[in-house]
């Protein structure tokens, strides 16, 4: 029995006429457009809690123990307008840049011998377990005892407060590295060094940014609660001994003041430094959301 061909069908093109009776892209509301912006929802949060502080202290009514917020802002402006905060500021941060890039340096030498050998890591974990809940005020009377009355003994309390969370967190995250890229990098021959900076350091940043943010508000409370028991240092104090000796005077809204310029100067380290190398290295390696 003899099949027939099947029959072959006409083939033929109909264009579509492009679709236009709705915008295939149409612009947000403003409402919601203001509302995706990170700065003005934190903009906000600092304005309300502003107008709570104001709404406290006309309600306390006693300049003496709660000053307002206005009155704060004006004591603020004038400090930094005649040079007088500004000055206390800088002797601060100078101070914490030191203590804080020691403190950093030695906690990337423990981790690094930790990850390299049994010794370092048994190093590091008794190390961390004897040192790191003793507060670091704690050892001021000993740091004056050793380094006198000088910006050595604020160093050397900003090292301990920087290093133990910091060497912590690095070497958590280095234990999370993936065994993948451990042997990526062992495969390349890498070895020392050039395996910490090549494989385990950017796989590990995450951990290790959190590790210096969490040291950087350790130091940076620890430093201001030092000044203010510790004082100043060849004539020269900071923000912390500022706050102590308006308190004594009895200038509350200088001190507020004080406070305020402390609490500002952490946002823009954490709004502004920190989440900067964020978003140019693990936001945008794909590594947090």
């Amino acid at each position: 029995m003899k099949l027939s061909a099947p029959p072959i069908r006409p083939e033929f093109d109909q264009p579509l006429p492009p679709f236009v009776a709705i915008a295939a892209e149409r612009p947000r509301p403003w409402s919601e457009r203001l509302a995706s912006q990170g700065w003005l929802r934190k903009i906000l949060i600092l304005l309300v809690l502003g107008a709570l502080w104001e709404a406290a202290a006309r309600w306390q009514d006693n300049d003496l123990l709660l000053p307002s917020f206005i009155a704060t802002l004006r004591a603020l402006v004038e400090g930094l307008a005649s040079g007088e905060l500004l000055e206390r500021a800088r002797l601060s941060l100078i101070v914490l840049a030191q203590g804080y890039a020691a403190g950093v340096v030695l906690a990337f030498v423990l981790t690094t011998l930790a990850v390299s050998t049994q010794l370092g890591r048994d190093l590091l974990s008794t190390l961390t377990a004897m040192f790191n809940p003793l507060p670091a005020i704690a050892l001021l009377p000993l740091a004056l005892l050793w380094f006198g009355l000088g910006p050595g003994s604020l160093v050397f309390v900003l090292i301990h407060s920087v290093l133990w969370p910091l060497a912590l967190n690095t070497f958590a995250g280095f234990q999370g590295v993936p065994e993948a890229l451990r042997m990526a990098g062992r495969n390349y021959g890498l070895t020392g060094l050039r395996y910490v900076f090549g494989i385990l350091v950017p796989a590990a940043l995450p951990a290790i940014l959190s590790g210096l943010k969490i040291g950087w508000a350790f130091a940076w409370r620890t430093l201001i609660a030092a000044e203010l028991v510790f004082g100043a240092s060849s004539g020269r104090g900071g923000l912390g001994w500022y706050i102590f000796q308006n308190r004594n005077e009895l200038y509350t809204d200088k001190v507020f003041a004080g406070l305020l310029l402390v609490i500002l100067i952490g946002l823009v380290v954490e709004n502004l430094i920190f989440a900067t190398i964020e978003r140019v290295t693990v936001r945008r390696w794909g590594m947090a959301r």
